[in-house]
């Protein structure tokens, strides 16, 4: 199909990242994987305690199991005195009861034995025989324990589908003995770099020619981003060569990163290549942002995305996070990222002045440094070809399109990288 949304004039940011997020797409698949491959998945199902953890009333302190009531009024001046029943080795079920009057040595992590309902520590203690500790200091019910579903019911929620596992949920699930994880398969992401001009990055430098950078920083941002990013090479200006080799990539992956050729040029090879696979439509080439404005984007079938990105590796980045982040985690199945994305920015307050056009959101690079208990945005001057605005940068600010700038002072937020 040819008709382009878009065309002719640039459209909005927002309605760009509505009408992405409005495609129906869904993760591929599932699979099991071990605890030592679950971190960073997506779980495919709502996990539940098979079991209470810890499993045991245990101790929180080396110190002394007892009956709290056989503390009370117990002070320096006026001390308990308890009967020493034994001692709860480490990993051991103690098989003893603790009667009244009695204490127990225990370490910390112990189990606490029958008749015990709490700990007193060992340095509010003093050991005046083999068989006799004097207590200085009171305990309440529960004190310096932690109880046997304290951390964990049977049949409790433990982590809901759609989350990314963290190492401390992968520690949680280790703790409950599920060593095979239920997750989303990985979306496939395709990258393709054209243009006659691109040189591998392990060639010789030559007049004229740029080695290759998109493809290293998209590879990143794909696994950063819960994908297996796999690359197709650098392709030179063809339009059959780019065509079979799009027409593969589409065949073999769910997502479709392009670099180079989505500028209007007579060069644009990009565009025809997609008008000419059967089961594309095109969305939209072109939006109202800075850098990345040249952006086409196509649909093959409603089930996969082919995204022709601009050449400059500044949009490049701008381009991935404002557009195809949000859909490969569609693709994923991750449903909690909003939390996340909040914990990459920080509020900071510029240094300087900096205008923008009416009606088109800028991205700005800026660099970050604390002053006075604050952080202060400087930002990075430079064109979106510069790869090394985006090495010396730290996130980016946006500048909405209904602002022609900000102004010295003001406070932004920053989206770190």
């Amino acid at each position: 199909m040819k008709d382009v949304l878009g065309r002719g004039e640039l459209l909005p940011v927002k309605e760009a990242e509505e009408m992405l997020l409005s495609l129906p797409f869904a993760p591929t698949g599932t699979e099991i994987v071990s605890l030592e491959n679950a971190y960073g998945r997506i779980l495919c199902e709502d996990i539940f305690s098979r079991e209470e953890l810890p499993g045991f009333d245990r101790s929180t302190m080396d110190g002394y199991a007892v009956r709290s009531s056989d503390t009370f009024g117990a002070t320096e001046t006026t001390p308990q005195y308890l009967k020493i029943r034994g001692e709860v080795l480490m990993g051991k079920v103690p098989e003893f009861e603790i009667l009244p009057g009695e204490a127990a040595k225990i370490p910390t992590g112990g189990m606490l034995p029958a008749g015990a309902d709490s700990v007193i520590m060992l340095e509010d203690t003093n050991m005046v025989s083999p068989t006799l500790v004097e207590v200085f200091s009171a305990v309440g019910p529960g004190e310096n324990i932690i109880r046997r579903d304290e951390d964990l019911k049977r049949g409790e929620l433990i982590l809901k589908k759609g989350s990314k596992l963290r190492p401390q949920d992968v520690a949680a699930l280790g703790g409950m003995g599920i060593t095979r994880i239920p997750v989303f398969k990985k979306p496939v992401v395709t990258l393709i770099s054209t243009g006659d001009e691109i040189l591998p990055s392990d060639k010789p430098i030559q007049l004229g020619k740029v080695r290759d950078v998109n493809s290293h920083n998209l590879y990143g941002l794909v696994l950063e981003h819960g994908g297996i990013p796999v690359r197709a090479g650098i392709l030179r200006d063809d339009f059959e060569l780019i065509r079979d080799t799009v027409l593969k990539a589409i065949d073999a992956s769910e997502v479709v990163l392009i670099t180079g050729g989505s500028s209007a040029g007579t060069r644009d090879y990009i565009e025809r290549v997609l008008e000419s696979i059967e089961g594309s439509k095109i969305l939209f080439h072109g939006v109202s942002i800075k850098p990345g404005k040249p952006l086409l984007v196509s649909v093959v079938e409603d089930r996969k995305i082919v995204y022709g990105l601009p050449g400059h590796p500044a949009a490049v980045s701008v381009s991935f996070l404002r557009f195809v982040r949000p859909v490969l985690r569609r693709f994923t199945g991750e449903v909690t990222p909003d939390v996340k994305e909040h914990s990459r920015r920080i509020r900071a307050f510029l240094s300087e002045n900096i205008s923008s056009l009416s009606g088109r959101e800028d991205n700005v690079r800026v660099r970050l440094h604390r002053e006075d208990g604050r952080f202060i945005a400087t930002p990075v001057l430079g064109k979106s070809g510069l790869i090394m605005t985006l090495v010396r940068a730290d996130g980016l600010i946006r500048i909405p399109p209904e602002k022609t700038g900000l102004y010295e002072g003001e406070e932004v937020v920053v989206e770190l990288f």
